[in-house]
């Protein structure tokens, strides 16, 4: 549930539970587990919850093609895996992380405090949390979606 539908933050709409990998695990569990899961990436960390990396579907591919050209020089997760560009805290608001979406080829953002990983905010996160919004609002014939909130006709900034 949203806390504040004009402002939701991050901590708001992430998921909590997580499927993480270990950056030793083997590389072909990582791929069948997240095909199993039918989940396009997942976080990899340490023993301390710090994350190290993102093993995603593009890193499956990576694997497929160094197996096939290169007899895969190696078996571990932490081998393929890419070092997150872009994170985010629980208090991240909507825009911004919409912004983050908008301007950056990332499916999804960790959510960190203080380092350790606490959650992820998917793009469909965003979008599934707009249109809970949207589908509260009573009169959606009268509303604008501003990406910064969501707001009646009569509040427009425009005449």
């Amino acid at each position: 549930m949203l806390n504040n539908e004009k402002n939701f933050s991050a901590s708001d709409i992430m998921v909590r539970r997580l499927i993480t990998l270990d950056a030793e695990m083997d590389v072909f569990k990582a791929i069948e587990l997240l095909s199993r899961n039918k989940i396009s990436g997942a976080p990899v960390i340490d023993s301390s919850k710090r994350l190290l990396g993102m093993f995603t579907e593009k890193s499956c591919l990576e694997v497929m093609v160094d197996a096939a050209y290169e007899g895969l020089p190696a078996n571990e997760v932490g081998a393929f895996m890419s070092e997150p560009a872009d994170t985010i805290a629980e208090e991240t608001g909507f825009l911004s992380m919409a912004q983050i979406f908008l301007n950056k080829r990332t499916r999804r953002l960790p959510v960190l405090r203080e380092g350790v990983l606490v959650g992820q905010v998917s793009r469909r996160d965003l979008i599934h949390a707009t249109i809970k919004i949207i589908r509260r609002t009573p009169d959606r014939q009268r509303t604008l979606l501003y990406l910064s909130a969501l707001c009646e006709m009569q509040d427009s900034p425009m005449p």
